[in-house]
């Protein structure tokens, strides 16, 4: 990657809206994250793990950053497709 390329980030679409996500705190100071769809009520649990624990994993694993605020954008997010292909990922599977 050079400098001058913009960085990438990964956004949690679902029913081509952005998911909500919130933060939660537990008694014992642990956190754990939540994304939902505000359309189809979808929901996905995320739990912190420490990075040196991201290697009992495997070799290919990717580490990812969560970038999410409990008030997305109202706009629909046009549907991302496979450029060799030509599948859009809420595409139907065979």
């Amino acid at each position: 990657m050079t400098l001058d390329a913009p960085q990438k980030a990964w956004i949690p679409v679902c029913c081509g809206r952005v998911m909500r996500f919130n933060r939660f705190l537990k008694q014992d100071g642990d956190a754990y994250g939540s994304m939902m769809c505000t359309v189809c009520n979808k929901s996905v649990t995320l739990e912190q793990e420490t990075v040196a624990s991201a290697e009992a994993f495997g070799e290919g694993t990717r580490l990812l950053t969560v970038i999410g605020t409990p008030k997305p954008p109202k706009t629909d997010r046009s549907k991302a497709s496979n450029p060799v292909s030509g599948i859009g990922s809420d595409d139907q599977t065979l």
